[in-house]
């Protein structure tokens, strides 16, 4: 069958593609499903400067690029295609793509996680540029600043304490008089002499300026759901505190996810509840969300891949 493979790979960040080196390797010769958004979340990144190997840092879609290039390298086929429907009831498992039917004696999941934002245009115009929803990654370019975080939940209390290590000052913005965090969350942001909080209040645009190219935020505008006034608020950076979600819409009925639609996994592996689906990266990690741990769990199963294939021929 032309369109019969021996590993399928859904998803195409640092997971995947890290899959599809090690599946390629391993002579596997891997298809890769990148999606419409290839590269994932990384793609919307500028500068990358916590990834191993890259003393100077290096742009987002720059590294992700030299992913491919090194999975390539090792034959593995990408195509820049959403899977749109699984079957992982029978074998080989089955799966459609722009309606063409596809079957894989192995799949690796990788189709990770998005942020929430807020829907505004004003986000997505400085995206990268001062506004982002990860402070591990990019809490580092705001030492010495004042920025704000948005959000009244656990997710909105970790970036803004995280935040205090670099930034000068954290202001928490919330639609409510008071957080929807865990208890000990509260006490420890409310207690952290760097946060300060504005309640009661949505934000409405994120303001900025480009001078020759180069983009960043200078402030946001706020309205008081109480009162309805509207305020300028200063900040040097915006960071989006709530929440992410799986992408995990096809597999629902297929595999187990969580409450939050996480994909499990058994515990120091990669293993769905289905054997011969595995599961890396973002998708199944609500802790880290990291690059380099999507990277490591892409690894991992490749090499569970692998030996899962071998299991079966012996």
């Amino acid at each position: 069958m032309d369109n019969h493979f021996k590993v399928i790979i859904i998803g195409s960040g640092p997971a995947g593609l890290t899959s599809a080196i090690y599946t390629g390797r391993a002579n596997l010769r891997p298809l890769v499903f990148e999606g419409i958004q290839p590269g994932g979340q990384l793609t919307i990144t500028t500068d990358v400067e916590n990834y191993p190997g890259f003393p100077d840092g290096v742009l987002g879609p720059e590294l992700m690029d030299l992913f491919r290039k090194q999975a390539h390298r090792f034959q593995a086929q990408t195509v820049f295609q959403d899977v749109t429907k699984v079957d992982f009831s029978r074998r080989p498992f089955r799966l459609w793509s722009q309606e063409q039917e596809y079957t894989a004696d192995a799949v690796i999941i990788s189709t990770g996680a998005t942020a929430k934002w807020l829907g505004l245009s004003s986000e997505r115009m400085y995206m990268g540029h001062g506004v982002s929803a990860c402070a591990t990654c990019d809490g580092f370019f705001f030492k010495g600043l004042e920025v704000v975080v948005v959000g009244g939940g656990d997710t909105a209390m970790e970036e803004a304490t995280f935040l205090t290590k670099f930034a000068t000052k954290v202001t928490v913005i919330h639609r409510r008089e008071k957080l929807r965090a865990s208890k000990i969350m509260q006490d420890r942001a409310l207690k952290n002499p760097k946060l300060a909080f504005i309640w009661d209040s949505e934000v409405l645009e994120i303001l900025g300026k480009d001078e020759e190219g180069k983009k960043s935020v200078t402030g946001l505008r706020l309205k008081n759901l109480k009162t309805g006034d509207s305020s300028v608020y200063r900040t040097d950076g915006f960071f989006v505190g709530i929440g992410h979600q799986p992408n995990t819409e096809i597999f629902q009925g297929q595999i187990d996810t969580d409450a939050n639609g996480y994909v499990r996994v058994k515990p120091g592996t990669t293993q769905t509840n289905v054997a011969g689906v595995f599961a890396a990266g973002d998708v199944a990690d609500s802790v880290f969300r990291q690059a380099v741990t999507a990277a490591g769990t892409g690894c991992m199963a490749a090499i569970e891949a692998e030996r899962y294939l071998e299991s079966q021929h012996s």
